[in-house]
């Protein structure tokens, strides 16, 4: 009963129904906003180092584009599932609405384990993965990305082999892929630094004129590792950091700097001297201002979401929090910062990436980060100023913002044929 109450593809869908009811979208565009668009399911054999053959699964989902080509991620991760792919495209259309980008929502993924794979593994699920979807994906039809499990090696591997098959190279067809190969200053850390402008228009908007602040990260990956970082940077203290091995805390700080070297060396976090090494669940238990939840989904639970003691969650992570610990926060009045605005300069700043690899002229990361702060202080002061005017989350405001812009272009577009 625990997993299909907190299914997230139900959860995803139930909080579209609340939006859609709040915006009175007629039956008919309601039916078609919670349908995918197209979901392929493919199957991925390839030969290990051994010489044995294993099959692996994979899918690819891309859930509306009325505002332009599809966009979202790949992730090799082992809990990967149809339902999960679904529900991230569909936030994806979301996200990509809400900041005002000319793309619609899509995800990918595989069942795999890519911490138990070579790299020569990795290639091989990585080609054949490619080779299955081929049709599917296109600079102007469905745009991949890295997400968890992937990276701009990956990303590599797809942009060469969809060139192979098409007899010329088409670096447009991924974002985040290697600098050298029409990659963006920027991307790695963009889903970090956006989340970070977020969190810094929320300080602005509750009057608090300080960088002086406590802060908890959960998840030590690309995400809450650059997040932790940055906000050390720029004066936070960072009081805990955990990941799927532990939670390290110190409450007069921790320097992320020295734990991603100590990471690096020894591929846990377990053993840091300088911190309290508590179990990972603590961390949303911590006094501390501010709490950033950038692992995977359904972290924040009606189990734990009354023990958060957080002023502000900035949602660094996609659908980290499920609805029945949605209503616990707002009744403890934490300020929730939601993941399709939080999380969204990653596909930002993969947008800026698509657009310069069709200009062919490239921007400085000065340049980029500026633009990306740009969007992102927009869409939060437009989510913000709805949130007062009609009286209602973050969360809700955001969903409004976004599913109408949505709906707008499905209507005006209609139906084919």
């Amino acid at each position: 009963m625990a997993a299909e109450k907190n299914n997230v593809w139900e959860m995803t869908l139930s909080r579209l129904d609340a939006t859609m009811d709040l915006l009175k979208i007629k039956p008919g565009m309601q039916k078609y906003l919670r349908q995918p668009r197209k979901t392929l399911e493919v199957s991925v054999p390839i030969k290990t180092d051994s010489g044995s053959i294993e099959i692996f699964k994979g899918y690819r989902v891309q859930h509306n584009t009325n505002r332009g080509p599809a966009k979202g991620g790949i992730r090799y991760h082992p809990d990967v599932n149809l339902d999960e792919i679904k529900a991230l495209a569909m936030l994806m259309t979301w996200k990509c609405s809400l900041v005002g980008l000319p793309f619609g929502g899509a995800k990918g993924g595989v069942i795999a384990d890519p911490t138990k794979l070579s790299a020569n593994e990795l290639e091989h699920i990585t080609r054949r993965y490619t080779f299955e979807i081929i049709d599917a994906i296109g600079p102007d039809k469905d745009i991949p990305a890295p997400d968890v499990g992937t990276n701009a090696q990956v990303m590599a591997w797809i942009l060469d082999t969809y060139s192979m098959d098409k007899g010329h190279s088409v670096p447009g067809v991924v974002t985040g892929k290697p600098i050298s190969l029409g990659g963006s200053q920027g991307r790695e850390d963009a889903t970090s630094r956006g989340c970070v402008y977020t969190i810094l228009s929320t300080l602005k908007v509750m009057g608090i004129d300080s960088t002086d602040l406590s802060v908890a990260v959960q998840g030590f990956g690309n995400v809450g590792g650059n997040a932790a970082k940055i906000l050390y940077d720029l004066g936070f203290k960072i009081i805990a950091i955990s990941d799927v091995s532990a939670c390290l805390y110190n409450k007069k700080g921790l320097n992320p700097f020295d734990i991603e070297d100590y990471f690096k060396k020894n591929k846990t976090l377990c053993g840091y001297s300088s911190a309290e090494e508590l179990p990972r669940e603590e961390i949303f238990g911590l006094e501390c201002d501010i709490l950033v939840p950038a692992a995977l989904e359904n972290q924040i639970t009606e189990k734990n979401a009354g023990g958060i003691k957080a002023k502000i969650v900035a949602e660094g992570a996609n659908a980290p929090t499920t609805p029945e610990a949605d209503k616990i926060l707002k009744q403890n009045s934490i300020f929730v910062i939601p993941d399709v605005l939080a999380n969204a300069g990653g596909v930002t700043v993969s947008y800026f990436e698509w657009v310069q690899g069709n200009l062919s002229y490239f921007w400085t990361k000065r340049e980029v980060n500026l633009k990306l702060r740009d969007i992102m202080e927009r869409a939060f002061y437009e989510t913000y100023k709805f949130s007062s005017e009609h009286k209602v989350d973050m969360r809700t405001a955001a969903s409004m913002l976004a599913v109408s812009r949505v709906a707008e272009a499905t209507s005006l577009r209609g139906i084919y044929p």
